[in-house]
């Protein structure tokens, strides 16, 4: 039952393979785990183990953290579901699932198919001026306080300033959608996982029965006129469709944009090179996203089968864990070390059927954030002393960055 303890592994487990993941639903470290924890894991536990408190809400899960056994299992749609891979739903006793992530084929493709046509790089292209505009506006007023958090004072605030532009909400909700945000993903108290989905749901159904009544240009608009198989969305579909949206729009972009600028504050030459060849930012973007990937997702088995040697149970949780997998010694020469021009294929927004929707969203918000920044701001790093402190679980995030220049 969701987050209810267990004390020991079902019988189907062998014992030496439960393990502490030191990963924990909830924490917050001083260490960067991608120096210590990670690479530890990797030289230490098998390719595929236990834990008796992975999943939310502190209940087990295997962990898989090579990437030739993750894309194996993001591609096993006859063996692995992605239904009610997050408890969003289920915490408040509804039948809801968040649209496409949490289906499965045949209607997976169905939901693609409609919800493709509005993240092409060409659609995309339309945003670009808004985009810029909200990274210019935010790094002028940062440049005029002489420092930030870089944290809270853009990376969380800019994606979502995106996401109103696209829902046709009005601006002035950033605070409010900021605090249900930090309320659904950084916490492991699951009451307030619950109060917060309320929060997010109700105010989405109240947005979506107002663009039925008078539908407009905007993404909810759009998806209360689409249609699936020949018929409207339901009422289950669309708060699916718009849940997925909030949750995917905003917080991974802002985690990884915190990493980014983590890493450049403190690697001064890479800093250096990307001011000096500003044509390089897209590149860099993807070697950080190989480095810092931070969101695991969760799979459950459907029927059993075996994977490096492990068999999995049907109702058996799985953790993917891009963060394992981005620093894969068996995927990647030297992973642990970032190289700005490298060349190569992540995880860091999934893979095979369920790869990201939002990926060229996410890539144009996170090179436009880096080129006005650092057009705009001196060299700078973090402030003398600080140490960054990195929420755990589900998404590995800086807490706090205060850059100064």
């Amino acid at each position: 039952m969701l987050g209810m303890q267990v004390t020991e592994a079902p019988a189907h487990v062998p014992k030496e393979l439960v393990l502490d993941y030191p990963i924990k639903m909830g924490g917050l470290v001083d260490e960067n785990p991608f120096d210590t924890v990670i690479p530890h894991v990797h030289r230490t536990m098998p390719p595929v183990f236990y834990s008796l408190d992975a999943y939310p809400g502190g209940t087990p899960a295997w962990i898989v953290r090579r990437v030739a056994d993750l894309e194996k299992i993001y591609s096993d749609t006859e063996h692995f579901s992605n239904k009610d891979f997050a408890p969003f739903a289920l915490l408040v006793g509804e039948s809801w699932s968040s649209l496409p992530v949490e289906t499965d084929p045949p209607m997976h493709g169905l939901y693609r198919k409609f919800i493709n046509p509005l993240f092409t790089p060409k659609e995309i292209n339309k945003l670009d001026g808004k985009i810029r505009q909200y990274a210019q506006e935010y790094c002028q007023a940062i440049l005029a306080k002489g420092s930030c958090e870089f944290v809270h004072d853009f990376a969380f605030e800019f994606p979502i300033k995106v996401f109103l532009e696209l829902m046709g909400l009005p601006q002035d909700m950033v605070a409010l959608f900021l605090a249900w945000e930090m309320d659904l993903l950084h916490t492991n108290d699951l009451p307030t996982i619950a109060a917060a989905t309320r929060n997010v749901v109700t105010y989405l159904r109240e947005q979506i029965a107002d663009r039925k009544a008078n539908p407009r240009e905007d993404l909810i608009s759009y998806g209360v006129m689409a249609q699936v198989d020949g018929r409207p969305l339901t009422d289950d579909e669309l708060v699916g469709f718009t849940f997925n949206l909030f949750i995917g729009g905003m917080d991974t972009v802002s985690t990884n944009m915190a990493w980014q600028f983590r890493h450049l504050a403190t690697h001064p030459q890479d800093q250096a090179q990307l001011r000096a060849h500003p044509e390089q930012i897209l590149d860099a973007i993807e070697e950080l996203m190989r480095a810092y990937p931070a969101v695991t997702t969760f799979r459950t088995c459907s029927k059993e089968v075996t994977i490096a040697g492990v068999t999995f149970q049907p109702g058996d949780k799985v953790a993917m864990p891009t963060c394992l997998a981005g620093r894969d010694p068996e995927a990647y020469d030297d992973p642990d070390h970032v190289r700005l021009g490298r060349k190569s294929r992540y995880l860091s927004f999934g893979f095979g059927p369920h790869l990201c929707v939002g990926m060229h969203l996410a890539r144009r918000e996170m090179r436009i954030a880096l080129e006005e920044f650092l057009k705009t701001m001196p060299p700078f790093r973090i402030q003398d002393g600080y140490v960054v402190k990195t929420h755990t679980g589900g998404i590995l995030q800086p807490d706090k960055l205060p850059l100064v220049w």
